[in-house]
């Protein structure tokens, strides 16, 4: 198949690496891949150098950004339309919500046969605005008749948006957001050589997160539960993956409350990194306000740790509660700190839990089975166009 993939900007995050991934192994399997994007601004950092690797086309469209911005829309919606005419592919698929919408309706008037398009969060869901919210619940309902499989990274993607009006049921499908496992089996560099490099003492409980130091991750409420924890567990410390516009006030904050040198703050670090960092932590937790499906709770279970998160969106889809970690309740900051105590305690029960989640991320989330699942869309898609 000839394939093109839309997407905002290729910054550190889950749907870039889902993208990046779809494309590779979509290469690797003999079709035709390019993938378009904006310019990777931001301070998450870039993972332009990785999608060059992979040998597939990339094509950067600078006028294509995720604020709205309505002159640089207009010129980014009639180059896309141009350029998919051009290029005449099978298959458009769009990630993120900008690139979505521009994108899909760029493809529906290119004539394109068969338009995907991958919800990995809810744009209608994202802002603090209601009146930003309302547009873009709109700008997707306009969107939907025009596309011909909505692929979901969780069933509860489709089920909010479903309630929302969007699309209909026979149009969405369930893709889970596959990983490339073996890292996180076999780490490059060992947990004690990573624990030493980041002056972690044998006997310190890591408890640790992997997110953009950004609104809604959820770290006010880990600075929250921080005192009455170190204090209970003397030997327990804090490793923040990650970086954002958020840092430095995140750090006053540690400073005010006696803490700073309880957490560890890595910085940016490529992505390359997180399987050897997970390996370092005890526990991760993902106190975030808002996902699809959090990639930080599967890397963890990867890794064959426990993990916490609020239930929210597909994040119960993400692990199995009381088994491979904990769901609590959405922002209940009291349970979320009492459940985290339950696994500092017990050494027994983060070594099975951590067990049985590398099993459930194994079965749920690898690459291959993302890929099979995509060409299978595709196909249906395909197929479905050629009946209308």
């Amino acid at each position: 198949m000839r394939i093109i993939h839309l997407i905002t900007r290729l910054i550190v995050g889950g749907a870039q690496e889902n993208t990046l991934l779809s494309c590779q192994r979509q290469r690797e399997r003999g079709h035709d891949v390019t993938l378009i994007t904006g310019p990777p601004l931001g301070p998450e950092g870039s993972l332009m150098d990785r999608a060059v690797s992979h040998g597939y086309r990339i094509e950067v469209l600078d006028d294509l950004r995720r604020a709205i911005l309505p002159l640089r829309d207009v010129r980014a919606y009639r180059h896309l339309t141009g350029r998919l005419r051009e290029l005449r592919p099978d298959i458009v698929h769009t990630h993120s919500s900008k690139a979505g919408i521009l994108g899909r309706h760029a493809a529906h008037h290119a004539g394109c046969p068969a338009i995907i398009h991958t919800i990995h969060g809810l744009a209608f869901t994202a802002s603090t605005s209601p009146l930003v919210n309302w547009v873009y619940k709109v700008l997707e309902k306009q969107a939907a008749p025009l596309t011909t499989r909505i692929v979901c990274v969780a069933d509860a993607m489709r089920d909010q948006s479903l309630a929302a009006g969007i699309g209909c049921t026979e149009q969405y499908v369930t893709v889970y957001s596959g990983m490339e496992t073996s890292p996180f089996l076999d780490p490059p560099v060992s947990r004690e050589q990573v624990r030493q490099t980041l002056g972690i003492r044998p006997e310190h409980l890591i408890v640790g997160t992997v997110a953009r130091l950004f609104d809604l991750k959820g770290h006010d409420d880990l600075l929250d539960a921080a005192p009455s924890l170190c204090v209970q567990f003397p030997n327990l410390r804090f490793l923040w993956v990650g970086d954002g516009r958020l840092r430095q006030s995140f750090e006053d904050r540690m400073t005010a409350l006696g803490l700073r040198d309880r957490f560890i703050l890595t910085g940016l670090v490529p992505p390359t990194r997180i399987p050897e960092l997970t390996a370092a932590m005890d526990i991760l937790v993902h106190p975030s306000r808002r996902e699809g499906l959090a990639r930080a709770l599967v890397q963890g279970q990867l890794a064959g740790k426990p993990v916490i998160a609020y239930d929210v969106d597909g994040n119960r889809e993400g692990l199995i509660d009381k088994q491979t970690g904990f769901l609590v309740q959405p922002f209940d900051r009291e349970t979320f700190s009492r459940q985290l105590a339950v696994l500092l305690t017990d050494p027994s029960l983060r070594q099975a839990m951590g067990i049985a989640g590398r099993v459930f991320a194994l079965q749920r989330f690898g690459a291959n089975a993302m890929a099979d699942a995509l060409d299978r869309v595709y196909q249906d898609a395909i197929n479905a166009t050629r009946r209308a």
